[in-house]
């Protein structure tokens, strides 16, 4: 247990962050693998689910319960999956 008033603070915040983070960790992973369920079902729901995906993304990332490059590479990696015909016309002309 705290001693300080400071440290029951600390302690409260910490708590408070914990139960914000994970809820924000829930819902991006909940809809990431909704995502990923559609496209191996070849639904066309897949596209539509996305931006979704991107938004709880972004504010998993904002919130830094993610570090931003994790975002950008789940984002990247989802996208990859809705639109391969896409990632692979990308991937040619990058190269």
């Amino acid at each position: 247990m705290p001693n300080t008033a400071s440290a029951r603070k600390a302690l409260r915040q910490s708590a408070r962050r914990h139960t914000r983070n994970t809820a924000r960790l829930r819902t991006y992973r909940q809809l990431a693998k909704d995502l990923r369920k559609l496209t191996t079902a070849k639904s066309s729901e897949a596209a539509a689910l996305l931006p979704k995906v991107y938004q709880a993304i972004d504010k998993a990332a904002k919130a830094r319960a993610i570090k931003a490059n994790k975002a950008s590479r789940l984002k990247s990696r989802l996208a990859r999956l809705v639109n391969p015909a896409r990632s692979e016309t990308s991937r040619a002309i990058s190269n």
